[in-house]
């Protein structure tokens, strides 16, 4: 059985483990290290000969008997290196190509192998490729084509060679030279310049000429110093572009043309060129320009770019005295530089020919020119509110063509003056006021016109600004005249004051009251100088309306009355009243009075009823016209006369001799019993308001009704052909009636002894909110009566007949003795 020499060797060195320390010693002692001689191995690319080949062999100082060689690393494991184990020869099993890789690096071992232990470790050695000129430069872009500008001169061309050579860098195999091997044709020459090791660019000595050549063709070579040489070349094809080589000329060397003066106007003539360069293109296309004759710059000339044409037009207004010749001188040249070629050299610039210019005649005709004002814009000073018939501006006109005008008004918007249709003369017709919303920064603005006779007129205008100077015209006034005051004493609103003038005509004001002095009793103004004041109550006020005058002075002591409308209300808040209070059950003195006739009008039927108690049919009835008896009782001769005198006498009392209890006694009286008085015809009544509105409800529930129209009738029979149901239900209800009379009238009486010996009630209550002035219907104030039907008819108080009066009389004299004025 074999032995592997690697556990052979591991054995044997077990072994050796078991000796002692000296015996270790002893071993180190005599052992001496191996030298292996190393080296780089040289190997050239691409080598010819036969495979596998020797490159190099393994070997040290010492016997190379019994051991085992092993490498591995780069090209090992590809099968490009490998060792015989016995002998240690390297061997190379085919070329190598340097531009691939130029270098090798390899570790081997060496082994016992008797024992198999490793004798060393960690051994290498390099395989370096040498180089051979085996690449030729290449081009990176074999083949060119590019275009080149006619005026390109002595300048590089965009054309760029990049050339680069895999072989060993810095080495003649590696380094090359780029030339141009072959030009079609052969002028310009080109040639090339090289940058660096790699680029290169193409010149051109001379120039180039699209009329005789329009492309060229370029071969360039570039050759490697390696043995042997080797080479590769590049294509260029250079397209030449056409430039400005030709100068543009005019077709014909002079032109005419017509304008109107004082007018614009374009395209008044068209002048064309002749260019041989490539058409549409900026070495074709036209810049014409004007050399002389248009000073003013009242000429403009544009290319059109679809026609190539020149477009000459009037861009400005020029007047002239008579027809006249203008003589331009126009040029041309291309937009691209003009540039020529000789013989392969470029022509200098100061030997290129000179622009190509021709002339225009232009002949502008006169026309009708408007007249021209000395003032356009005419200034004038006036002082506001002059009589009218001022002359206010004489115009200045001037016209080269015509001597004779019309003058005309354009813009007067408040018709204040008038224009002299021959001398233009502006004359004030009305009085020029600064306030006026016609007047704008002081300032009243018209505009007039003159027109020539010219064929066709023409006209020119003239702007006036009348200034108006300030006079103190308008006397201050209040902003607002009607305010609200919530009714406290001391309470106050601002009142704020204008004046349409200017300073010094104007405010600060002063203020003061204009009236009497009771007005001072009620109001009082703080501050009294200023643009406004406050209006102050002196006194608490009655809520109502009040109208108090006030004086406003201006600084120049110019004043304006002004009257100030304060409503006094109890404010819901700042500003605002409270609604008013619904219609209450109390009446005004003229009502009550008036129902208090009513009432003695009733006391008067009764009792001509007591007195006639008969049946009888009244005459109305007959007629069947319904119970009108309210109507028929009041008219003369209705009814059955009575004679009898009413037993109720009022007396009349002296105010003074009424004791203090009596007053008393009379003023609580009247505030238990809610008596309202009001003055009527000179008159006075009273009476319990309470206990007459229950009597009078109790008989509006018996015997009132609402008829069709909403009068107010005593009678509850309606129409009917039945006269005998008329005279029953009559019946019935007069009996009704006069027991509810009755009581009626027993409670005027019981009332109506109250006066006697207080003629305070009859006096006239200043403060009742209803008061009779005469105007208008005597019955208003019934209006806010709560009766039980509101809607009834009170015409039957029109005459209340002798005994009122004699009632009234009583309560008359009263008033006179007590000083009580109406």
């Amino acid at each position: 059985m074999r032995i592997h020499p690697l556990l052979l060797l591991v054995t044997l060195t077990a072994l050796a483990g078991s000796h002692g320390t000296e015996s270790k010693k002893q071993d180190l002692l005599v052992r001496s290290k191996r030298r292996w001689v190393l080296s780089t191995i040289e190997l050239e690319e691409e080598m010819k000969g036969t495979y596998p080949m020797a490159i190099s062999q393994m070997f040290n100082n010492k016997k190379q008997d019994h051991h085992i060689f092993i490498i591995q690393g780069e090209g090992v494991n590809e099968k490009i290196f490998s060792i015989d184990e016995e002998t240690g020869i390297v061997y190379a099993h085919r070329p190598v190509d340097r531009e691939r890789k130029d270098f090798y690096h390899i570790k081997f071992q060496v082994f016992d192998r008797e024992t198999g232990d490793a004798i060393d470790k960690e051994l290498a050695f390099d395989v370096e490729v040498q180089d051979i000129n085996d690449n030729a430069p290449q081009f990176r872009n074999p083949k060119i084509t590019v275009d080149v500008k006619e005026n390109t001169l002595e300048e590089y061309l965009p054309v760029q060679l990049i050339v680069f050579d895999p072989d060993k860098p810095n080495t003649p195999n590696s380094k090359f030279d780029v030339t141009v091997v072959s030009q079609e044709p052969a002028l310009p020459e080109i040639y090339v310049h090289q940058v660096n090791t790699m680029v290169s660019q193409l010149k051109v000595n001379g120039c180039f000429d699209y009329d005789k050549v329009k492309q060229y063709k370029v071969i360039v070579q570039a050759k490697d110093f390696g043995t042997p040489s080797l080479s590769s070349q590049a294509v260029i094809l250079i397209n030449i572009i056409d430039a400005n080589s030709h100068p543009p000329k005019f077709k014909k060397r002079e032109y005419h043309a017509e304008g109107q003066e004082k007018s614009t106007a374009d395209d008044i003539l068209r002048i064309s060129i002749e260019d041989e360069d490539t058409p549409n293109t900026n070495a074709s296309a036209a810049n014409y320009f004007i050399i002389e004759g248009n000073e003013d710059g009242i000429f403009e000339i544009k290319r059109d770019p679809k026609t190539n044409e020149g477009v000459l037009s009037i861009i400005k207004e020029k007047n002239y005295d008579e027809s006249t010749l203008e003589n331009l001188m126009i040029g041309v040249e291309n937009v691209e530089p003009l540039f020529m070629c000789n013989d392969g050299k470029p022509v200098d610039t100061k030997s290129l020919p000179q622009p190509d210019s021709v002339s225009i005649k232009v002949k502008m005709i006169d026309a009708n020119d408007p007249p021209v004002f000395e003032k356009e814009k005419a200034p004038v000073f006036r002082k506001e509110e002059e009589e009218p018939g001022k002359v206010l501006f004489t115009p200045v006109v001037h016209d080269v063509d015509s001597k004779k005008f019309r003058y005309v008004m354009v813009h007067d918007p408040a018709k204040w003056v008038a224009i002299d249709s021959e001398t233009g003369i502006i004359t004030s017709i009305e009085r020029l006021d600064r306030e006026s919303p016609f007047v704008e920064s002081n300032s009243y603005t018209i505009i007039i016109a003159a027109i020539d006779d010219g064929e066709p007129p023409s006209t020119g205008t003239s702007t006036v600004q009348i200034h108006l100077m300030d006079i103190n015209d308008n006397s201050p006034r209040l902003v607002n005249n009607h305010v609200i005051m919530c009714g406290n004493k001391d309470d106050k609103v601002t009142l704020s004051a204008t004046d349409a003038d200017e300073d010094p005509f104007s405010g600060p004001f002063f203020f003061s009251l204009d009236g009497d002095e009771s007005l001072n009793q009620k109001w009082k103004l703080g501050p009294v100088f200023g643009e406004e004041t406050s209006l102050i109550t002196v006194n608490t006020l009655a809520y109502g309306n009040y109208s108090v005058p006030l004086r406003i002075e201006d600084q120049q002591n110019h004043f304006g009355r002004e009257t100030v409308h304060v409503l006094v209300c109890d404010c819901e808040d700042k500003d605002h009243c409270r609604d008013k209070v619904p219609p209450s059950s109390s009446l005004g003195s003229a009502a009550i009075g008036l129902l208090f006739a009513g009432l003695l009008l009733f006391l008067l039927l009764l009792l001509i009823f007591k007195c006639h108690f008969v049946k009888k049919t009244f005459e109305y009835l007959e007629q069947e016209e319904g119970n009108q008896t309210l109507i028929k009782y009041n008219q003369e001769g209705g009814g059955a006369a009575c004679m009898a005198e009413p037993t109720l006498h009022l007396r009349q009392t002296d105010k003074g001799n009424m004791t203090e209890a009596s007053k008393k006694e009379n003023a609580q009286m009247t505030e238990s019993s809610k008596v309202t008085t009001q003055e009527v015809d000179g008159y006075s009544s009273a009476f319990n308001m309470d206990n007459f509105k229950k009597q009078t409800m109790r008989l509006g529930q018996m015997d009132s009704f609402r008829s069709q129209k909403g009068q107010y009738s005593m009678g509850s029979t309606i129409r009917s052909n039945n006269s005998r149901i008329h005279q029953d239900s009559f019946s019935r209800q007069q009996s009704l009636r006069l027991q509810s009379h009755q009581r009626i009238a027993d409670h005027i009486e019981k009332r109506l002894q109250t006066i006697n010996g207080n003629p305070d009630i009859c006096t006239v209550d200043q403060t009742s909110k209803y008061e009779y002035e005469g105007g208008g219907s005597s019955y208003q104030s019934l209006d806010e009566l709560e009766l039980g039907n509101q809607r009834e008819d009170f015409h039957f108080l029109d005459d209340l007949g002798q005994q009122f009066k004699n009632l009234g009389n009583i309560c008359h004299q009263s008033i006179k003795e007590n000083g009580i004025s109406n």
